[in-house]
């Protein structure tokens, strides 16, 4: 199964991110998503899951989305939020239990892309899909689940094309 994973679109969706998410069966939001309107658009390629975040505070998406997703497809087991942190730090806090430890882990929050293995967990941070912040790129993730393994590509977008 091919996800799309994307975060931080503060309002505004890049034009690029429905090209590289296109043929995705399914979409995660990782938060800050800024209007529903994303949300709708994002639905035109499929089915949007999405956790709210610190930006959505007060609004209607903080009424609407949760702050954390816990999800299994194709035999591998997501957890979804906004506000992550650094991986080495954050596999501590995971359960230890097989049938309760994710495979994957989604964050947003940073801007910043991030694919990183640690103890057998992928840490995934798509990156930002709105408009640039902190001298960051923009960028989304495709993630495939198949078979209880999991691999991800970070796929920049073109920042010319704003």
């Amino acid at each position: 199964m091919l996800i799309g994973v994307i975060s931080d679109t503060h309002g505004h969706l890049h034009p690029q991110a429905l090209v590289a998410l296109r043929g995705a069966e399914l979409i995660l939001h990782a938060g800050d998503i800024g209007k529903q309107a994303i949300i709708d658009v994002l639905e035109s390629i499929a089915p949007v899951l999405a956790v709210r975040g610190n930006s959505d505070a007060g609004t209607e998406l903080a009424r609407r989305y949760p702050a954390l997703q816990r999800v299994e497809y194709e035999g591998v087991k997501i957890y979804m939020t906004h506000i992550g942190g650094k991986p080495g730090e954050m596999v501590r806090a995971l359960p230890t239990e097989a049938e309760q430890r994710p495979k994957v882990v989604i964050f947003g929050h940073s801007h910043s892309a991030l694919l990183e293995w640690v103890d057998d967990v992928l840490f995934l941070n798509p990156g930002a899909a709105g408009r640039p912040r902190f001298n960051n790129g923009l960028s989304v993730a495709l993630l495939e689940v198949n078979a209880g393994q999991a691999q991800a590509t970070i796929m920049p977008l073109e920042s010319a094309a704003r």
